[in-house]
């Protein structure tokens, strides 16, 4: 049982921790301090443990923040991407973008692929390796942003919102191409990515070759414009045409068959899986 004396000194000193922000080193000095009797270590080596355990924790409280704020639509990383399924996208180049170089040089990156060839895990589990380096990211789908644009500029907010998009170290553009755009709407999503050039890094995801993106874009001289800024310096990775989803659910349905249990149809085709 702790002396009156010592069960006040340490109320005292979580009470100086919670001050200070320092929650980890509130939580575990006690336990650190016992450790260090134990072990017999000196006075600046317990300090430097229970310092370096606030700023490990910190750290990890920073990126989990990251995340969260990167509004991704599911957390999925890299670790988790099937390079086996998928042979025809090189896993070192990826590993490579991983490391955010691509980042602090401002340069494009944009997967081109069919719908589940695995442009969008890709390019969520680039935008969870950025949050990891603790840089500010912002996912959203091409259409999303658009209309969010559009409102903005509905309520005369379109600045401010421009202002809040041209912060983030790093944005992914979800689905370009998907859905064509209003000439409005091509124009203020033109804005977001021509503010960006040559001064902070875009991911963008596409089911269609630049040649057809006047689809999307149907202002010519505005598509052109785009083109060139998106494909100025960009890592372009093609993620193929046959969906490696659609071909897994089907070996998974030839396994389970192969057990002798009843399967039914595979209903899903490669044009309907989500991207």
């Amino acid at each position: 049982m702790k002396e009156p004396t010592q069960a006040l000194t340490e109320a005292t000193i979580r009470q100086h921790c919670k001050r200070l922000r320092m929650p980890t080193m509130g939580m575990q000095f006690g336990k650190l301090a016992e450790q260090a009797v134990r072990e017999k270590q000196t006075h600046v080596r317990y300090l430097e443990a229970l310092l370096s355990a606030e700023l490990e924790d910190r750290d990890e409280r920073v990126v989990e923040r990251r995340i969260r704020e990167a509004r991704l639509p599911r957390v999925k990383t890299l670790e988790e991407f099937d390079f086996g399924q998928a042979p025809q996208i090189s896993a070192g180049r990826i590993r490579e973008l991983a490391e955010g170089g691509y980042v602090e040089r401002a340069e494009p990156v944009v997967l081109i692929g069919e719908c589940g060839t695995g442009k969008t895990h890709l390019a969520t589990g680039l935008c969870v390796a950025a949050c990891r380096q603790r840089r500010r990211v912002r996912f959203a789908t091409a259409a999303g942003l658009v209309n969010e644009l559009v409102e903005a500029k509905q309520q005369g907010q379109l600045s401010r919102l421009l202002g809040r998009w041209s912060r983030y170290e790093l944005i992914a553009l979800d689905e370009v191409g998907y859905v064509p755009l209003a000439e409005v709407g091509g124009e203020l999503l033109f804005q977001v990515i021509a503010e960006r050039a040559e001064k902070t890094a875009v991911i963008l995801t596409t089911n269609l070759p630049f040649s057809e993106w006047i689809q999307v874009f149907p202002n010519a001289r505005l598509c052109k414009a785009l083109l060139d800024r998106v494909t100025d310096r960009a890592h372009i990775v093609e993620t193929g045409t046959e969906s490696y989803r659609f071909r897994r659910t089907v070996e998974s349905r030839h396994r389970t068959k192969g057990h002798g249990r009843p399967t039914g149809d595979v209903s899903v085709t490669p044009a309907s899986a989500p991207p």
